[in-house]
């Protein structure tokens, strides 16, 4: 192959360079076969460090005899890029030449074999242009210019390029319109300052056609390389590809599948859509972020911040393809390199969670179909009775008079109010559910939320400026516009009369996609662009309006077409902004329609579930895909929301729901209750179990979450987070960690009193005995009978847990205990965060007791950090050590001998130890 030349800024100095990518080939033709290089390659140096321009040189095609035929059955199957994505269209030869592609007629029939795309482009495909290029404080901006038209209207013949270095670990690449402004996404997202000293990145580009490499220094992997197929940016119509340094691809939510993503033609819709999970379609909320493992263990995330309806295309070659029907291509790259770091990194750039309430991470109860408040009641009452705990009490739409929203039927749910009361005289709470669609038919002047909402304009209207009216509970409806900071302060307005009526704690965000039982409106949408773009990705329904708004509805900020995927997000930040007013605490909130930067604001439920095992397996990714998006408060319907849940399979899933960050049992009308207290006295006392040990765990949950807060760490962890060199973990989707400390394994089908679960390299001790294994990354066949749950510690952590209580006020009252599970070196790490549970700000504000813990050299010691007034109330009862391998002959707590329990197991107990979690101590083994 000859090589090709690299010129530095001095271009009187000029070298010979020769750098290839994986197969072989210079890396600005990753996309071209060995014939096209026959005319060399000239490079020129940018003035940027770790920024190359490529200049391609001519290709003679002539002069080397290469025909249509040759040029096209090249490609391989892997890397053709579809050039008629088009849903529900028969290609022919005719359709797919028109647009200057190749035709793969005779090697297949006419119909996709395993997604293979039968019209894909050719290595010549006319492209952008890059032109010159400037230096900024940030990085380089440059142009982008096209000379040939695309078979999509309204392409852009000239786009600004814009890179910025952000940080060493992060690069921002934005490419818009040159000329027009466009409609951008109005996150709140930092704005760097100066440009990265020691970036862990080096950035390249091909002139023409124009292509973005991305590099990672250290290893030279290339992580991004979008030559290999061209840029389109159309109006309506955006597209680039890359190929992937491997096909360990996970996030690109919201959907039912795999956390492993399948690249085997796979294509995966984003449009916040009302349906309930189901396999291969576009569901609640969208979230196009990416995390990928390399070769080795290294990690790096792509985001795409862009609100627009989009899909994204997958191929084993391994490669993705980015389609989006508007807005810009404004790209986030996470250098890692470690995955947990990757996801902090993005959570710097939409936004770190918000600390819940220490009451939210409780145990949570609803249904749809309690009917009214006394039967509401009667359910507290019995979980009182079982002395089950339980902490959060929910009431659905039932609750409300005639279905709408703020108003509560006196009627039915007349005991509201002093049922609420009792709750909280038990430290308990309450949530209620709220629809953003407002009923617009009663006579004038008897529903004050629909006439003071028509009155100040907080509605979302159709193409005419009319109030757009759509159909959901309890009929006809107009939709509030939360882009609107009017609509904000109606709203809060509107939930002041209604805690004034019931005074809850918290609310349950449904229907807010915005769901609409009637597509688009009463009166049908426009017959526009808008409505009826001219690319449409493969979205459930076929079309913008399909159980939604029409696209076409304008809105304070822009049209309906670009903020569909914000409502939520919009919805759940003014709904906080109004609990923080109404009760000056932290608000929970659990959305089902969900955005990038969600976590700040609200945590999510992965939506109507049914009462079936594969649904309780399906959980599990949902979960580990929430936590890479940065909503760590997530979980699903425990038991299933639709249909009648069998006890063993209810049994199973409160097991598993213990350990989900938001634990919520929640079942839908007309089918059989099915909250603890509904089973036999075996199945309430094997759930009861589950959940006390959630509530033991709770001081360990809570530290994560305050991780989680303060710098984006996962709550639910995948294995390969804390295994990144173990490609054993990279599949594993029916296990998760608690941050770095538990490993999970439930048992996922009916009739099993067993479990196999993989343990990475290590020693892994069982959380209830103290009992070791010591795995070399195997899958070891577990004991499961009905009534537990393996759960196993890894070595060299310290867990805070307290003795449980019937809610959390209680156990946060109770002594802790410390288990300290001992590495192969006999050392042990952990913390706990603690504060008042409730208050906002309290980590800003000081307002809290941090504790480390350490094991090294046979003693165990409690450091304290930072205290405040809370921790006096707690002191530390009892310490358990796991894998002390020699039986002790004394030991000391601070200095004074003792008594001890060792067993044959090798763990060592240390009881009535009565000391105040607010003084340091320690604790020596001899």
């Amino acid at each position: 192959m000859k090589s090709y030349q690299k010129l530095s800024t001095d271009v009187s100095r000029i070298s010979e360079a020769e750098e290839e990518g994986a197969d072989g080939k210079p890396l600005c033709h990753q996309k071209l076969s060995a014939w096209w290089l026959g005319g060399g390659l000239l490079t020129v140096a940018a003035l940027l460090s770790g920024v190359t321009v490529w200049v391609l040189g001519q290709i003679w095609w002539d002069q080397h005899g290469i025909s249509y035929w040759s040029k096209c059955t090249s490609v391989p199957e892997n890397r053709r890029f579809d050039c008629y994505p088009e849903k529900n269209v028969v290609v022919t030869r005719e359709l797919c030449e028109s647009r200057g592609c190749c035709f793969a007629d005779g090697e297949m029939p006419l119909d996709r074999i395993n997604g293979v795309p039968w019209c894909f482009y050719p290595p010549d495909f006319p492209s952008y242009t890059l032109g010159s290029t400037n230096e900024t404080d940030l990085g380089l901006v440059g142009f982008l210019t096209r000379e040939t038209k695309t078979y999509y209207p309204k392409d852009l013949e000239k786009l600004q390029l814009r890179v910025e270095f952000e940080t060493d670990s992060r690069l921002h690449v934005k490419i818009t319109d040159a000329t027009d402004p466009r409609y951008e996404v109005p996150l709140d997202v930092p704005q760097a300052t100066k440009r990265a000293e020691n970036p862990l990145y080096s950035v390249e580009f091909c002139k023409e056609p124009f292509g973005l490499i991305v590099k990672r220094r250290l290893s030279g992997t290339v992580l991004l390389n979008t030559t290999v197929a061209p840029l389109f940016f159309a109006d309506q119509f955006l597209q680039i590809s890359t190929v992937l340094p491997s096909t360990f691809l996970y996030g690109l939510g919201e959907h039912q599948s795999n956390f492993l993503h399948n690249l085997e033609w796979n294509t995966l819709p984003l449009w916040a859509r009302d349906v309930p999970p189901m396999e291969s379609y576009n569901l609640y909320g969208v979230h196009p972020f990416y995390l990928l493992m390399e070769k080795g263990g290294a990690a790096h995330g792509v985001f795409l911040l862009n609100s627009n309806l989009m899909e994204v295309a997958l191929q084993p070659a391994p490669a993705l393809t980015w389609r989006t029907t508007g807005g810009i291509l404004d790209f986030y790259i996470f250098l890692g390199p470690d995955p947990n770091l990757v996801v902090q990194q993005y959570q710097q750039v939409i936004g770190f969670p918000a600390m819940p309430p220490f009451w939210g991470l409780g145990f949570h109860l609803c249904r749809w179909g309690y009917g009214t408040s006394n039967k509401t009641w009667e359910t507290v009452k019995a979980m009182r009775n079982f002395q089950i705990p339980q902490d959060v009490q929910w009431n659905d739409i039932d609750y409300m008079n005639g279905s709408r929203d703020f108003a509560v039927d006196s009627e039915k749910f007349a005991s509201l109010p002093q049922m609420v009361e009792d709750l909280h005289k038990h430290g308990q709470y309450y949530v209620l559910i709220l629809d953003p669609g407002i009923s617009s038919v009663q006579p004038p002047g008897s529903y004050w939320p629909y006439d003071e909402g028509l009155k100040r304009g907080v509605f979302i209207n159709n193409t005419e400026g009319k109030p757009l009216i759509g159909m959901v509970w309890p009929g006809f409806t107009a939709f509030p516009d939360f882009s609107n900071p009017t609509t904000h302060e109606w709203w809060l307005e509107n939930l002041k009369h209604l805690h004034a009526q019931v005074p809850f704690d918290g609310l349950w965000l449904d229907m807010n996609e915005p769901s609409n039982f009637i597509d688009g409106s009463t009166e049908g949408c426009s017959k526009g662009d808008l409505d009826n773009p001219p690319y449409m990705p493969g979205i459930l329904g076929g079309s913008l309006s399909a159980r939604t708004i029409c696209a076409s509805a304008k809105q304070s900020l822009s049209v309906h077409y670009n903020l569909h995927n914000l409502y939520g997000l919009m919805e759940a930040k003014a709904t906080s902004r109004a609990l923080v007013e109404i009760r000056g605490k932290r608000p929970f909130i659990i959305s089902r329609s969900t955005f990038p930067s969600q976590g700040k604001y609200s945590g999510h439920w992965l939506g109507d579930n049914q009462s079936k095992w594969k649904d309780m397996f399906w959980s599990i990714p949902g979960l580990l895909s929430f936590s890479l998006f940065g909503v760590p408060l997530v979980g699903a319907d425990i038991c299933g929301f639709s249909s009648s849940t069998s006890e063993e399979l209810c049994i199973r899933w409160m097991q598993l729901g213990a350990f989900y960050p938001f634990s919520r049992n929640h079942n839908t009308q007309f089918e059989k209750a099915q909250d603890p207290t509904a089973f036999s006295p075996a199945a309430r006392t094997a759930m009861k179990a589950a959940l006390e040990l959630r509530y033991t765990l709770l001081p360990l949950l809570y530290s994560l979450f305050h991780r989680a807060h303060l710098q984006g760490d996962t709550v639910a962890r995948p294995l390969f987070f804390e295994f990144p060199k173990d490609e054993a973990t990279y599949a594993v989707e029916k296990q998760f960690l608690w941050g770095r400390v538990l490993l999970v394994t439930p048992v996922l089908e009916p009739g099993a009193d067993s479990v196999i679960g993989y343990f990475p390299k290590g020693v892994w001790y069982d959380y209830y005995t103290g009992s070791s294994v010591n795995s070399s990354g195997e899958s070891l066949k577990m004991a499961a009978p009905l009534d537990h749950i393996n759960v196993h510690l890894r070595e060299g952590t310290i867990l805070p847990t307290q003795k449980p209580g019937g809610t959390t006020w209680l156990t946060r009252r109770n002594p802790l205990t410390l288990v300290a599970a001992l590495s192969q070196t006999s050392t042990a790490w952990g913390d706990l965060f603690w504060d008042d549970g409730d208050s906002l700000d309290t980590f800003e504000k000081g307002d809290y007791s941090y504790l480390v813990f350490n094991v090294t050299q046979n003693t165990f010691i409690s450091t304290v950090l930072h205290s405040n007034t809370e921790a006096t109330y707690i002191t530390v009862d009892k310490l358990s050590v796991y894998g002390v391998r020699e039986e002790p002959k004394t030991v000391t707590v601070s200095g004074k001998n003792w008594p001890f329990t060792y067993l044959a197991n090798q763990v060592l107990y240390v009881n009535n130890l009565q000391l105040p979690l607010s003084q340091g101590f320690s604790v020596r083994w001899m």
